[in-house]
């Protein structure tokens, strides 16, 4: 089904192909616009929901306004038998697809297709163009770039710019957007469906690395700090359900799990290298805080930590919750985390983890009113 084409089917009707065979159709282009293409065969659902979309860009005559950069970005959705992060190859499921609860929300394929080393590149003074849309099967799209507005938006993927000055639009399912905007200043710009667990928790994160010159009067960076906690700012915990995967037969499988457990949890805070984020998350490149006692590490991964803390000489006060992992999953990722960026190449086995978290008994929360 190819929603640029108009006839039968989108094309469904023409482009229905028996094994052994090839089939040729032709259409005319009569609408200008970005259009979402799917497979047409049964099921539909179940095709869509294992990455057979696509977009085709059917140009105005005289073109689009011209931009330095165009990107494409397609949101989409996987249902799995395991949740979210657990190894192996997952089978589809047709429970979880029929009552639209994903396991994962991603751009273009895949968790981290358009962040960290895969992150997409532009400079300070361009204008960038988002070819982006939403191949469902499900969900509709909250679509958001944190640190930008939106100059112009091509809502629905129509041919003519209807909005200006947006912050988050909708993409429907089966459908697409076009939005535009100028880069001021250095950084790297967040992109993110905007219904925001799907993004920190289901994978729905990508990335614009911008790099380029200053501008202080359009943004200063941080002029001030200091510590702000609610009342009853407590440790919190993430439930997560236990994985089932066998464990990891030796270091090097261990550090390549644990490269997944740090992808999907540990990177939103503690940024793709490892280097945190000033003033607020520590860094874990060649920390003087991990390096010095393995066994601290492993309690805070096991029981969150709050209050002061000195890491390579500077002082961070927040809090990182209990994250509800396994005692594998604790061992694979903080093996990763010890074999990157500078650190000692410790490896954790399961059985410290093990025995620390029934030395360590989780710390009782602070008392409120």
């Amino acid at each position: 089904d190819l929603h640029a084409v108009t006839g039968p089917g989108g094309g469904a009707a023409s482009s229905f192909t028996a094994p052994g065979h090839a089939s040729v159709f032709s259409f005319k282009a009569l609408n200008p616009g970005l259009f979402v293409y799917h497979c047409a065969t049964a099921p539909v659902g179940m095709h869509v929901a294992n990455g057979m979309y696509g977009l085709i860009l059917v140009e105005p005559i005289g073109g689009l306004p011209k931009v330095d950069r165009e990107f494409y970005v397609m949101q989409s959705e996987f249902y799995t038998k395991g949740p979210y992060g657990q190894a192996g190859l997952q089978p589809f499921s047709m429970e979880k697809a029929l009552t639209e609860i994903p396991d994962y929300v991603v751009f273009n394929g895949s968790v981290g297709a358009m962040a960290g080393d895969n992150a997409v590149q532009a400079k300070v003074g361009e204008r960038v163009r988002l070819f982006v849309g939403n191949g469902g099967p499900n969900l509709v799209s909250s679509f958001h770039v944190i640190g930008e507005i939106f100059d112009t938006v091509y809502v629905e993927g129509g041919a003519l710019p209807a909005q200006h000055q947006v912050q988050t639009t909708l993409i429907p399912a089966g459908g697409s957007t076009m939005v535009e905007f100028g880069l001021e200043v250095p950084g790297t710009y967040i992109l993110v469906d905007h219904s925001i667990f799907r993004a920190f928790n289901k994978g729905a994160v990508g990335m614009i690395k911008v790099s380029g010159p200053e501008d202080l009067v359009v943004y200063s960076g941080k002029q001030d700090d200091h510590v702000y906690l609610l009342e009853g700012g407590a440790i919190q915990t993430i439930p997560q359900a236990a994985s089932v995967q066998p464990p990891a037969a030796n270091k090097a499988e261990r550090v390549e799990r644990g490269k997944i457990v740090y992808t999907s949890i540990c990177m939103a805070c503690h940024q793709p290298s490892g280097e945190g984020i000033p003033k607020a998350f520590p860094p874990l490149a060649k920390s003087d805080y991990l390096n010095a006692d393995p066994k601290r590490a492993i309690s805070t991964v096991l029981h969150g930590l709050q209050g002061k803390v000195t890491v390579n000489g500077e002082v961070y006060e927040s809090i990182m919750p209990q994250l509800g992992l396994t005692d594998e999953q604790v061992a694979n990722v903080l093996t990763f985390v010890y074999s990157q960026w500078g650190n000692n190449g410790t490896e954790v086995l399961p059985e410290t983890v093990k025995e620390t978290r029934a030395s360590q008994p989780p710390p009782a929360a602070p008392g409120g009113h």
